[in-house]
């Protein structure tokens, strides 16, 4: 089947062919040039999404130009065509508004890790219409990676909660409850437990201390106790000790691995330090006892 173009429009036509080829063109070789000089891959990911919308725009507006021909009633044109658009693709114009809120906010960025939409992950991909995630948790215990890739579409920051886990203050509160025999000289327990959590989080107290001061300037954070702290209670089985300590987001389960390993070698060494578990006691009355025996 043979098409032919009406003479008309071969000049636009032929106009809109030569931009995308040339903006083709301009985009490989820059991208060709910037990966030979950009060793850090997460630099050049950005570094490329940039240059992709700017070509993308600068051609857009470039063949609208051409095929609009300003002057001759652009704006009742562009007005028409705005509030068709609107209508039709309501879904692509929220994503595209809430783009350019993630772009300019920057609630989160490409490698935070954010709860949102009931979904936890790093974020690994950030586009005009959705962001893609690395999902932690789930079915995995204690926020690893899943190996699934969730994309999330951009209009989702303004009709859900969104937590961030490492933007403005990078670290996280974790807890570990251990419980204990009433029998337990839990008090003895306490003081280990606590040197325990400050052994494996000391290397942390000058850097999380800069990180609030600068987390202070912008939101109101006021932490008082940033050092770990063992907290009391008392359960149906036993006396629980809960240590309270701080952690990089991405390292909850190496620290809480490590810091329970070092309580089992004490508990395992001590002789009055002893792990509680759900127990059940029975006691028996020889009074009814005795008197069931009578009546027989």
């Amino acid at each position: 089947m043979i098409f032919k173009l009406d003479g008309k429009y071969t000049g636009e036509i032929l106009m809109t062919l030569t931009i995308m080829i040339i903006a083709y063109l301009i985009k490989k070789v820059l991208l060709k040039i910037l990966h030979q000089r950009i060793i850090d891959s997460t630099s050049f990911y950005r570094v490329r999404r940039i240059i992709n919308y700017v070509i993308f725009a600068l051609s857009t507006i470039m063949i609208g130009a051409i095929w609009l021909k300003f002057g001759q009633s652009f704006s009742t044109y562009f007005g028409l065509i705005s509030a068709g658009l609107a209508v039709a693709l309501k879904d692509l114009v929220v994503n595209m508004a809430a783009w350019i809120f993630i772009t300019v906010k920057r609630p989160f960025t490409v490698g935070d890790r954010i709860e949102i939409a009931g979904v936890k992950g790093d974020v690994i991909d950030q586009r005009l219409f959705q962001f893609s995630m690395m999902e932690i948790g789930n079915w995995i215990q204690e926020d690893q990676s899943t190996g699934r890739i969730i994309h999330v579409p951009n209009y989702k920051v303004f009709t859900d909660h969104l937590a961030n886990y490492t933007i403005g203050f990078e670290y996280i509160w974790n807890e570990i409850s251990i419980l204990l025999t009433f029998e337990s000289d839990w008090q003895v327990a306490k003081k280990v437990f606590l040197e325990i959590a400050e052994k494996h989080t000391s290397h942390l107290s000058e850097e999380v201390e800069k990180k609030v001061k600068l987390a202070s300037k912008k939101y109101m954070i006021l932490y008082k106790n940033l050092t770990p702290i063992v907290y009391t209670d008392v359960k149906e089985s036993g006396v629980q000790l809960t240590i309270r300590y701080l952690c990089a987001p991405q390292q909850r389960r190496s620290t809480k691995e490590e810091i329970w390993e070092d309580i089992l070698s004490i508990i395992n060494e001590s002789e009055n330090i002893s792990l509680a578990y759900p127990t059940m006691r029975m006691t028996l009355d020889s009074k009814i006892e005795g008197a069931s025996h009578e009546n027989r």
